[in-house]
């Protein structure tokens, strides 16, 4: 360990949704668990950032928001401002901070370049400096091999991946799927990419169920569309199915998320006003004691609703989006391939007997962990062992260059 306090650096771009943020404050929560002096900063542009709650030693740095348009643009989230001068401004408060910050470690989430290319300086001047070990997080999935590499070339990536990134980390097992492959890069970086495994969710300590659930002791389906943005569909054909009532069901906990647009939130609350099975919420910031309570989950194959899955050991019906990206359609193929759930394609939405029978047959089936899949939640733990080489071998490094020192 370093003599100086480590410090991690973490960049979550965040144009949308919770995935990214909820994956980078798992792996700061455990980082800062794992090593007592060590200090992790987030630099988010999530614009309900603040409604999380943060461990001692982790904090974060809130840059500008800006959204996608379906157009595939983007805009500013508030400001009255051009995209471009919004991505300036974003662009060098990174800079700023990782300059002033000085992070041992500097771990970018998802996007090689960041937005829009925004953090492109920042990994160049910290690669300059040379005394920052600069990792990307990948998840297990990301898109379509040819769709990826049409983006990433257009992006102008590949550089990066060879000239300014130390190590890949792939957010997943090894066998279930490799997110480079198919994507024609060269040897020197595959060979800088590692796996992790799945990040292991945990109950919060002291976290319990506080929203008042109008089932009493009975037990519950939990619907979560993530971050709700793009889950209307999902939660309309759940609800179709109540509506129904041609077949009994477990009552359903619907969570719909920060994100989902005030008319559908307002159409499904009115819904729900007439289904005493179905209780209807629009965003909790602790979801893990709902998740454990829950006896099966109903999702959309997000990595972090995937993650807590298998987390917490539920029989899952994944109902994946297809647009823009595929990524949550090949996660979720290739997890009932290996048997780890079962997968409702949003092509037969809104088939109403489908659905119904999916969540009939959704408790009886088998949990996640029936599949018999080794080391498939060791990713944080993988990590720790990560940044403990990192640290140590700039130990060493520092150790190395005072004996030179002091020998001249």
């Amino acid at each position: 360990m370093p003599e100086a306090s480590p410090k991690v650096l973490i960049y979550s771009h965040d144009s949308f949704g919770l995935g990214h943020l909820r994956r980078c404050r798992t792996i700061a929560h455990s980082l800062v668990e794992r090593f007592p002096g060590m200090s992790v900063l987030i630099l988010s542009g999530s614009p309900i950032i603040g409604s999380f709650e943060f461990r001692s030693r982790v904090d974060f740095v809130r840059i500008p928001g800006v959204i996608k348009l379906r157009n595939g643009e983007y805009t500013p989230l508030s400001l009255s401002l051009n995209i471009d001068h919004t991505l300036a401004i974003r662009s060098s408060i990174i800079e700023h901070t990782a300059k002033v910050f000085d992070p041992d470690i500097f771990i970018v989430d998802k996007e090689p370049l960041g937005l829009r290319g925004e953090i492109l300086p920042t990994l160049e001047m910290l690669k300059a400096k040379g005394n920052t070990r600069l990792v990307l997080g990948l998840r297990d999935v990301m898109d379509d091999p040819a769709v990826l590499r049409e983006e990433w070339t257009r992006k102008n990536v590949d550089p990066a991946l060879k000239n300014l990134y130390d190590e890949l980390w792939i957010y997943g097992p090894p066998g279930l799927h490799n997110p480079l492959e198919g994507l024609g890069l060269p040897d020197e970086v595959h060979d800088k990419a590692s796996y992790t495994g799945y990040l292991r969710r945990e109950l919060p300590m002291g976290a319990k169920i506080t929203e008042p659930l109008p089932f009493d002791d009975e037990p519950y389906i939990l619907v979560t569309p993530g971050g709700g943005g793009d889950g209307v569909e999902l939660v309309d054909w759940v609800m179709r199915a109540y509506e129904s009532r041609s077949q009994p069901l477990f009552p359903a906990l619907i969570v719909l998320g920060p994100f989902m647009s005030a008319s559908a939130v307002e159409s499904f609350q009115a819904r729900a006003e007439h289904l005493r099975d179905v209780h209807v919420v629009r965003f909790i910031p602790t979801i893990e004691p709902y998740l454990d309570g829950a006896i099966a989950i109903v999702g959309m194959g997000g990595y972090n609703t995937f993650c807590e899955i298998l987390s917490f050991d539920k029989p899952t019906l994944l109902v994946p989006r297809v647009i823009p990206r595929r990524e949550q359609s090949i996660r979720a193929i290739r997890a009932e391939e290996t048997g780890l759930l079962k997968v409702l394609p949003i092509d037969h939405y809104p088939n109403v007997e489908l659905m119904l029978n999916a969540l009939v047959e959704l408790p009886r089936s088998a949990p996640p962990s029936d599949a018999g899949v080794e080391n498939l939640l060791g990713g944080l733990t993988d990590i720790g062992c990560k940044v403990e080489r990192i640290l140590g071998s700039r130990v060493e490094e520092t150790t190395r260059e005072r004996r030179l020192a002091a020998g001249s």
